[in-house]
């Protein structure tokens, strides 16, 4: 086993000794000292422990103990820890400190008064046995305090009658309820907020002070809320904008290129100052909120720089103000421009089912095109497939190859021929115009001209809510089957794949999706995700070959200037529900589901880029992309040649249903400067074809209604997450549980695993080459939804 697998094994074995060896880290310390490996709150609730535990000094939590472990490896000498040259690696001891627990015994007590248990009582208990520490901090709650009479009073009455009707009746903090001081922070929170919006730019949150008068025998909290005045003799004053100055300036370091520019727009009233000779005013003002004549707002400060970022031209914007006198204020816009261009190279090594690949890239981008901050991208990906079970030279080994161009030029703001209601307050709007050339090469089988040309607008209709809508996407394709593998399919039988992949088409059509919440994806709380997207081809051109009689092939297609053009329906729906269940652990709920039906020109067929598939790393993890269904479709029916050359590209459908259902928490707070999570799933689903084919003439891969919740596989598994805050690191193991593709009685799987050798081989011998895995694992960037 060990010479047949000796990476394995001695990973294993390293990880083993690094166990064993965190575990008798506390050899290390002197005799008076302790190592904490344990910190219990005993009292509470599950959910309410979890809070209670962040006011535990974090010196006194137990190490994670393989940071623990590598700290120890380059910093102990003759059996001790170094006392100078101590290497910054790894996390040090977490020692025994007696203030520290009586400390955190004081913050967890605090912490419960502020959640309304005046009488509770923190006890902490320290074991100590052979140099390790247990530590349990012991409470009794006691009755929580209830909210007894609110009273509240502003010297100022215009904001006293702000607080009455715009903050105090949607207030959580109410008479009858259990006392929380975060309802108050909350409220001080809203208040400020509020006036900031009206224009009080001196406002502090300190002038809201809210007194808490307790009563012990009744268990009751009366509250004092009193809004005050700056001082006795001042009251707080409503700023109006007097003029805006805008300056982009010249990144330190840099010498201008080009003349600066200096203006005063008087129907902006802006006077503007460009160091770098680079930029317009007109596309960047339209997102500087803050205009001369208005009341100051801090709500439009904030839209103001959420939009400039959003531009993705400036690494650095600053608002400042300036003071006229007692109540107006200059704006000043201070940008600092990113570097106009940049180059990014970006590979990936691929491994699954027994084939390796190889994706290379290259991305250009030039972040000022036209002076707007217009973002203009060149990207360049070649990628190669081979199967290493081949016979011959490398060259030999090689599957498919693939290679894509694409050109996009983003527009922030949208460029339609009419006016427009967008301002871009609750998201940057954006015109993008792309196009696209893919050449795809499968080795004695199957090669691909894909051209692409898009025009899309995304715009925000609320905070939540985002709208994409692409009235014009062109596409020609060019797919020819290799002549011998033509010859073959037609030989047995299977001419309806001849003619959706040996054609040439043209496409006109368009699309649009609407998403809600997508924003609120990496918060934790509850929430529902709801995505929607439409697309369509072919209706103009439909409508054109009746008025202008299009010649039509010898098939019956219509053709436009030679070529045959699409004529399909698709829409998909991605529904989602994300509960919060407290500290850093959720559960999420999925449902993901969608149709396309060709007609008219082309009824009788899907192209392969419209169709839906089953498996891969974001749907049923336990199977790899294309490699389910549809329906109960069984790939032994092919011969070995056609198993081998149709692999991904014969395990279609036109319908799609999935649900997925995923538990995710936190498994280590500090693994190697990230935060290491974990997660359970449960995968289920299938595509289908809405009616029968070649591949599918006894009605197995077709969808009924009656049949297809027996189709249905199922699959579940674990994953790990690095959570490196800018991006997750995500590795998912599914196993399978139920495979549509057997017969009724075989098809879970699930009960095979300990069998699985003789059932790998079995189904070997009867779907040559392909291969049976129970576990499918899936590495890439960014969670599965």
């Amino acid at each position: 086993m060990i010479e047949k697998y000796p990476f394995f094994a001695y990973a294993s074995i390293t990880l083993l000794l690094l166990f064993f060896a965190s575990c008798r880290s506390s050899k290390f310390l002197s005799d008076d000292q302790a190592l904490v490996i344990d910190v219990d709150i005993q009292g509470l609730t599950p959910r309410f422990r979890e809070d209670a535990a962040a006011y535990i000094s974090n010196e006194i939590k137990p190490n994670s103990r393989l940071n623990l472990t590598i700290y120890n490896m380059f910093n102990t000498r003759d059996g001790r820890y170094k006392k100078e040259g101590i290497r910054n690696v790894g996390e040090p001891p977490h020692i025994l400190d007696s203030s520290l627990v009586d400390l955190s015994s004081k913050q967890i007590s605090r912490f419960l008064q502020t959640k309304g248990y005046f009488n509770a009582t923190v006890l902490p208990q320290v074991d100590v046995q052979n140099k390790k520490a247990r530590i349990r901090f012991l409470v009794e709650t006691g009755e929580p305090f209830i909210v007894g009479t609110i009273d509240y009073h502003a010297a100022d009455a215009v904001i006293e009658r702000v607080y009455e009707t715009e903050i105090r009746p949607f207030s959580k903090a109410k008479t009858g309820i259990k006392f929380d001081s975060a309802d108050l922070l909350s409220e001080r929170e809203n208040l400020y907020a509020r006036l900031k919006e009206y224009g009080y730019y001196d406002y502090l949150r300190q002038y809201m002070r809210v007194g808490l008068d307790t009563n012990s025998m009744d268990r009751r909290v009366d509250l004092h809320v009193d809004i005050q005045n700056p001082t006795d003799s001042t009251n707080h004053v409503v700023y109006t904008i007097d003029s805006v100055f805008v300056n982009v300036r010249q990144p330190y370091g840099q010498t201008a290129a080009k003349l600066p520019r200096f203006m005063s727009d008087t129907s902006l009233h802006v006077t503007y100052l460009d160091e770098t000779g680079r930029f317009r005013l007109k596309p960047m003002a339209n997102y500087m909120y803050l205009r001369s004549g208005m009341t100051y707002n801090l709500k439009k400060e904030t839209q103001s720089y959420d939009r400039l970022y959003e531009m993705n031209g400036f690494r650095n914007v600053k608002i400042n103000y300036q003071r006229v006198d007692s109540n107006r204020l200059h704006v000043h816009y201070d940008l600092t421009p990113r570097p106009v261009m940049a180059n990014q190279i970006e590979g990936e090594f691929t491994f699954s089912s027994g084939m390796s690949g190889l994706n290379v890239g290259n991305t250009f981008s030039h972040r000022n095109v036209f002076g707007g901050a217009e973002q203009l991208e060149v990207k360049l990906r070649y990628g190669v497939l081979f199967d290493p079970r081949l016979e011959g030279s490398l060259a030999r080994k090689i599957f498919n190859n693939d290679f894509q161009i694409g050109v996009n030029l983003v527009v922030p703001r949208l460029m339609t021929p009419f006016e427009n209601s967008s301002t871009g307050i609750y998201g940057l709007p954006r015109t993008t115009f792309s196009s696209t050339l893919q050449l795809f090469q499968q080795d004695a089988t199957y090669s691909n001209q894909y051209f692409t040309n898009s025009l899309n607008y995304t715009w925000y209709s609320g905070l939540n809510s985002q709208h994409s809508l692409t009235p014009v996407s062109v596409e020609y394709r060019l797919g020819r089957l290799d002549d011998a593998f033509r010859n073959q399919l037609e030989e047995e039988g299977y001419i309806l794949y001849i003619r959706s992949n040996d054609r040439e088409y043209v496409g006109l059509g368009a699309q649009y999706a609407f998403t809600l919440n997508a924003k609120k994806l990496l918060r934790l709380e509850n929430f529902n995700y709801f995505r929607i997207g439409l697309e369509s081809s072919g209706n103009l051109l439909g409508l054109a070959s009746r008025v202008f009689k299009f010649k039509e092939s010898p098939t019956g297609e219509r053709l436009l200037l030679g070529v045959p053009y699409l004529q399909y329906a698709k829409t998909e729906i991605d529904f989602r529900r994300y509960k919060y269940l407290g500290g850093n652990r959720q559960l999420v709920f999925r449902f993901n589901g969608g149709i396309a039906v060709p007609y008219g020109n082309n009824s009788r067929l899907l192209i392969f880029e419209k169709s839906f598939y089953g498996g891969g790393m974001n749907g049923i993890r336990a199977w790899q992309a294309r490699t389910l269904g549809p329906g109960n479709y069984n790939r032994q029916n092919l011969s070995d040649g056609l198993r081998l050359n149709l692999r991904n590209l014969d395990q279609l459908g036109e319908v799609k249903l999935e649900a997925n259902v995923e538990y995710r928490f936190r498994l280590l707070s500090n693994f190697l400067g990230a935060k290491l999570n974990g997660a359970t799933f449960l995968d289920a689903g299938n595509i289908w074809l809405l009616k029968d084919n070649e591949f599918s003439s006894d009605g197995a891969g077709t969808f009924k209604v009656d049949k297809f919740l027996s189709q249905i596989a199922i699959g579940t598994g674990f994953g790990l997450r690095m959570d490196m805050d800018y991006f997750v690191i995500r590795l998912d193991a599914g196993l399978k549980v139920k495979d549509p593709q057997f017969a009724d009685g075989n098809q879970w799987v699930i009960k095979e695993l300990f069998n699985a050798r003789k059932f790998k081989q079995s189904f070997y011998e009867s779907h040559r080459p392909d291969r049976y895995n129970f576990i499918q694992y899936n590495f890439s960037v960014g969670l599965p939804f």
